[in-house]
């Protein structure tokens, strides 16, 4: 996996493979970024090839030039800004994602964008990580069972060296290591989505998170519900999902527990995580174009996982449960039709509509056990609804929420990390539709508002007095164009660098 380190030096005396500068839109084109710190030959000769090559400075352009005068480097990496009165961290962090991953094949590279404070730093350090991303196709060979090395992430990547103006100071060298934590995390996430769903299976999930585990700092503990003890211990929601499915179902519990932590003594925040490992839809079958990314049903799941690792690699004084409820919604003679009805953990009985939306039903077991524990915050994440992306489309969240002052501190952290979210309201009168004669609740209502409306259905499995956010990434999640900034194609890791946040947010 790619490394990050912090320095101080000279951009242009750095031996290493390649430098990455940022460049600026002007009237007349493309011109090198003010805090580059090459020497003038240098800045020349890459000014003048910027303006033979017509180049234009726009986000997302990437020029790569060798033979540099007075610098150590082979190329150099010249990746677009747009204009400078418009450059943010948000900016930077896409320009970064974009320059390192031209150059992810090379063994060391250093990058010098104009990061004029510690949020700016922190961008480029997770931009230039986030680039370095690649999916192993290799790793498809390995059977569903075998553990994995390292973090189990199948990326590789180099060594990065993130050049600091700020100097080299106890705050800086937190803000790059946590961005390493973070983007190490985030490829984990990114790994598991992009797995073929005939090698993440449930159990294969739980051997992927068991070894991740074990590779971590051994802050993190593991436990896992089969389909034996999800049935005696009445989770009907998860059960019904997956009793279609030659591979059983699993509830994983991960904990993270700070060192002198006593419980109502101090901070505790609950994550739940949709681990659909393919959807077919179930008997309410999807068309076989809409089955093409279900493995990616998973990525609320591998989101939590990664997250709870990364806070715990962290080791702040928050401590971290995470629930992944991790399940394979089939069609079969055993599959739950609609109709049905499933009695959840907390006793609530469910009239079964669309098997095809079964997020709900899994996540609604996640939130009661989750209530049990009594945290002071919940948190689910999900890949839960197309109702999601007709709304706010491939790039933003949904956040709903019981408190709305929470709900706001979710979308905030998102912000603050690059990932996208918008807050949305849960109204009280599209609750009937949920109404069931036969049944305490119908799982789904009508088309209209249906983002909504799976918020409303979760909200009646959150336990009294407990804080609670929902969070729908069925967009953000997988990205099936090509790669963009910090983006790359396929699994994105959406939701891990949120959590995180929102988890040290919680430390006041």
């Amino acid at each position: 996996m790619p490394s990050l380190n912090l320095s101080t030096r000279d951009l242009a005396t750095l031996k290493v493979d390649a430098i990455v500068v940022g460049s600026v839109s002007t009237d007349s084109g493309a011109e090198l970024a003010s805090g580059h710190g090459l020497p003038k030959a240098a800045a020349k000769h890459l000014d003048a090839v910027l303006t033979d090559l017509e180049a234009k400075g726009k986000a997302g352009e990437v020029v790569r030039v060798v033979a540099v005068p007075d610098v150590s480097a082979t190329a150099v990496v010249v990746t677009g800004l747009g204009k400078a009165a418009d450059v943010t961290p948000d900016v930077l962090r896409a320009a970064a994602g974009s320059a390192l991953r031209s150059v992810a094949t090379k063994s060391t590279v250093a990058v010098g964008l104009p990061a004029a404070d510690e949020a700016s730093l922190a961008a480029v350090s997770d931009g230039a990580y986030a680039g370095c991303y690649t999916f192993d196709a290799a790793s498809t060979k390995v059977s569903a069972g075998a553990k994995k090395t390292a973090s189990t992430a199948a990326s590789t990547g180099p060594k990065v060296t993130v050049v600091s103006s700020l100097g080299s100071g106890k705050s800086v060298k937190a803000a790059v290591e946590r961005a390493a934590v973070i983007g190490a995390a985030r490829d984990l996430a990114r790994d598991l989505v992009n797995t073929p769903p005939n090698l993440l299976t449930p159990q294969a999930f739980v051997e992927r998170v068991k070894a991740a585990v074990a590779a971590s700092s051994g802050k993190v503990s593991v436990s896992v519900l089969d389909e034996k003890a999800l049935a005696k211990g009445g989770f009907g929601g998860i059960v019904g999902v997956g009793q279609g499915s030659a591979n059983p179902p699993r509830i994983v519990t991960m904990t993270y527990s700070p060192s002198g932590f006593r419980g109502s003594k101090g901070q505790s925040v609950a994550l739940v995580g949709k681990g659909i490992t393919f959807d077919s839809g179930g008997l309410c079958i999807k068309p076989a174009a809409g089955m093409l990314t279900m493995k990616s049903d998973m990525a609320g799941a591998a989101a939590v996982a990664a997250a709870v690792l990364a806070a715990a690699e962290l080791g702040g004084p928050v401590a971290v449960t995470g629930y992944l409820c991790l399940a394979e919604n089939m069609p079969s003679g055993t599959a739950q039709r609609p109709g049905d009805v499933v009695t959840m953990r907390n006793g609530t009985t469910v009239e079964i509509i669309d098997t095809d939306a079964e997020g709900r039903m899994v996540l609604g077991d996640g939130i009661c056990l989750a209530s049990e524990a009594n945290p002071d915050v919940i948190v689910d994440i999900a890949t839960l609804t197309g109702a999601q992306m007709v709304a706010l489309g491939s790039r933003v969240a949904g956040v709903m929420g019981n408190d709305d002052t929470f709900r706001s501190a979710v979308v905030d952290a998102g912000a603050a990390e690059g990932e996208d979210s918008w807050p949305m309201p849960l109204p009280r009168e599209l609750r009937a539709g949920l109404d069931s004669v036969v049944a305490d609740l119908a799982h789904k209502a009508d088309r209209w508002g249906g983002m909504l409306t799976a918020g409303l259905f979760l909200q009646e499995f959150v336990g009294e007095g407990i804080d609670w956010a929902h969070v729908d990434i069925a967009g953000p999640s997988f990205n099936e164009k090509g790669a963009d900034g910090a983006t790359p194609k396929g699994g994105t890791g959406y939701g891990v660098a949120t959590l995180v946040r929102l988890i040290e947010s919680r430390t006041a």
